[in-house]
């Protein structure tokens, strides 16, 4: 694969004290000299922002897409799977700390450019590429170009993402995109800001404009820590605000804590919490409610909300059968919400 020459980066502006504004979230990042924002991958060299991700992924994988994941969305198929180093966001708890707190330099990654990404998903006859790993929102200008590719060769494009971003920079860079699964990390200000140092209602607005602006598949994922975000009450407000806002049918998981980077004194999330979370899920009207990063067949079965007949049946991150076709269930004719 051939090097990239640096690509200026998109959504950025000089300001008064010649520092520069990236505009790519709600960061909003003043950028002086030589220096790189908080994302580690866009950087200002003399006076110009560039996005150091362009073109240089930290790694390929070809996953099930159910480990994204998203179980509405062509249940069953492979994706190929890439990130970059860096991450907008400063999660406490992050599961995938050795890329996204990494620095380019501090990073073997790969070139690639856009026609080979999509090249590689052509050659191992993959339906779609997964745009994930650290916060795909930090390497937007990849992505765009990327997915406007893959659309054109058929392949789909799924952001797997925290939905930190500025409103007028999302509209680009989710142009060409087909599925997101979002990470609703926690359902409190307080969590947002001392876990993740970012802000709630940014990620909630993403989520609306996802649902009333957009007609790209998504689903919501929380990981529950203990003791941080998996209050029964706070679960309750989550689930609710989710009906009331977006509707009964966007699919939402639930999935286990593991002790990892700056949150090591955590235990393990216990399966008990995931299941009475799905509880209380089903009990706010999520039709779709699921856990995950356990073994838990009726917590990954997807249930038809008509006549509870077993449509998907999961193992981990495993399609066992699959008896809907066409978005309908197979015994009743109910209308299934996804892309099957």
């Amino acid at each position: 694969m051939n090097d990239e020459k640096l690509k200026i980066a998109d959504w950025w502006e000089r300001t008064d004290n010649n520092k520069i504004l990236c505009t790519l979230c709600p960061r909003y990042c003043r950028i002086g000299h030589d220096q790189p924002g908080f994302c580690f991958i866009r950087q200002n060299l003399g006076g110009v922002l560039y996005a150091l991700g362009y073109g240089h992924p930290s790694g390929f994988a070809i996953d099930p897409i159910e480990k994204k994941p998203l179980n509405h969305f062509l249940p069953g198929s492979k994706i190929l799977s890439f990130g970059t180093a860096g991450c907008n966001l400063g999660c406490r708890f992050c599961q995938n700390w050795t890329t996204s707190k990494a620095k380019m330099d501090e990073r073997n990654s790969v070139n690639a450019s856009p026609e080979e990404v999509v090249d590689l998903a052509l050659r191992y006859m993959v339906p779609s590429i997964a745009y994930t790993y650290n916060d795909p929102t930090i390497f937007g200008e990849y992505v765009i170009d990327i997915s406007r590719i893959a659309r054109e060769e058929g392949i789909k494009s799924v952001m797997v993402t925290a939905g930190y971003i500025d409103k007028n920079a999302r509209k680009d860079v989710y142009k060409y995109i087909d599925a997101a699964n979002v990470d609703l990390k926690g359902f409190t200000e307080r969590f947002y800001h001392k876990l993740t140092f970012s802000h709630l209602e940014d990620v909630l607005d993403t989520l609306r404009w996802l649902k009333n602006e957009t007609d790209i598949w998504f689903e919501i994922t929380t990981l529950l820590i203990p003791g941080e975000n998996d209050d029964e009450e706070e679960i309750k407000n989550e689930c609710g605000w989710i009906v009331n806002n977006l509707g009964d049918s966007v699919p939402l998981h639930f999935t286990a804590f593991h002790p990892d980077f700056k949150m090591l004194d955590k235990e393990r999330t216990p399966e008990l919490t995931l299941t009475r979370a799905r509880e209380i899920g089903i009990s706010a009207g999520i039709k779709y409610c699921y856990v995950g990063n356990v073994h838990n067949d009726e917590g990954q079965t997807t249930f038809c909300p008509k006549c509870s007949a077993e449509l998907i049946k999961r193992d981990w991150h495993s399609v066992k059968f699959n008896r809907i076709a066409g978005n309908i269930c197979s015994r009743c004719g109910e209308y299934i919400a996804g892309v099957f």
